[in-house]
């Protein structure tokens, strides 16, 4: 799988993207939070976005219609893999340990990992 990396415009960008599926322009406009950048900034974000084939879009005439072409969930494990890598020297032990003894978890949620641990196990 190709490396993903977005810089913080592109995670906004692309977290309206996933939400929305399909979205015109001036849709992305509207969705986009406070402050709004210029359509412009978008148009550009956009263009950079689909060179590194992270968007797509059909379209309609004049108007495009954009979508994600990378799901959330496959950005969301490279995202953790790389930062397990950075920070963990590759070890999902040491993020584990470090994460249940830093993260301030109830006995409730302790209990839940251990459950989703017991059940991979088993499989």
């Amino acid at each position: 799988m190709k490396e993903i990396k977005l810089t913080d415009s592109e995670k906004v960008l692309m977290d309206i993207l996933w939400e929305k599926k399909n979205i015109f322009m001036k849709d992305i406009l509207e969705a986009y939070p406070e402050p709004k950048p210029a359509a412009t900034t978008i148009a550009t974000l956009l263009k950079r976005m689909q060179n590194k084939d992270l968007v797509g879009y059909k379209l309609y005439g004049n108007s495009r219609e954009y979508y994600p072409k990378v799901e959330k969930g496959e950005y969301f494990k490279e995202e953790m893999t790389s930062m397990i890598d950075r920070f963990f020297n590759s070890s999902v032990t040491q993020f584990a340990s470090f994460f249940t003894s830093n993260a301030k978890l109830s006995q409730k949620q302790l209990k839940e990992l251990r459950d989703i641990i017991d059940d991979q196990i088993k499989e």
